[in-house]
């Protein structure tokens, strides 16, 4: 009787942290109007809006440079411009590319050695809003140092207060959960943290 006690305690625990996750996912858009950083990350995803709020933010000089983390390296520099809107002359100067990353705790890698290299001390961070708590904890487990500014993009089909009603959404909030509470262990217990190696800036526009 008490284990099932204790199971249904941790259940509902559990359960009060998912909707608590969810509302502050929720609480990330519509983004803030940013205040200027030293530069800014992008996490690719599954569309191209997270890149293209970026440059965005790149085009009203909110920071001096963007990094694209996670590029499919099968994906050419030109490729990746032409789905951009914008200045190309801008991306061409001021955007650089990270191909290293396959997973939030690589781009948290990635990002970390692209800010240690650049010399840079606060980030605007742009990545979707069910993606952003993750995000933050991993990177900043990456470097503890950094000052991180979240700009989240919009999920449509999350802005609804009963994400829970369609199986769709509530399987999504719930995987994203479960991967924050795992990221969150990580950086309880010390692991992540960027060992700088000295090693030459991440993706160098050419």
């Amino acid at each position: 009787m008490k284990f099932l006690t204790f199971v249904a305690i941790i259940g509902v625990i559990w359960l009060v942290g998912l909707f608590a996750f969810a509302d502050r996912v929720r609480g990330y858009t519509p983004a803030a109007e940013p205040a200027r950083a030293d530069a800014i990350v992008a996490l690719t995803g599954p569309s191209a809006e997270r890149v293209n709020a970026a440059i965005r933010l790149l085009e009203q000089d909110k920071g001096q440079r963007v990094l694209i983390s996670g590029v499919n390296r099968e994906v050419r520099r030109q490729e990746l411009r032409a789905l951009t809107p914008g200045s190309s002359k801008l991306f061409n100067c001021c955007v650089d590319l990270g191909f290293e990353a396959e997973d939030t705790i690589g781009n948290a890698q990635e990002i970390a050695a692209w800010a240690d290299a650049k010399g840079y001390d606060s980030l605007i961070v742009v990545t979707s809003d069910y993606h952003m708590p993750r995000a933050l904890t991993e990177i900043r487990a990456a470097s503890p140092g950094l000052e991180l500014s979240p700009y989240a993009v919009e999920t449509p089909s999350l802005d609804n207060s009963r994400w829970w009603r369609a199986a769709v959404t509530a399987r999504r909030m719930t995987l994203e959960y479960l991967k924050y509470l795992a990221a969150l262990g990580r950086a309880l217990v010390g692991g992540g943290e960027y060992q700088r190696p000295g090693a030459e800036p991440v993706g160098e526009a050419a």
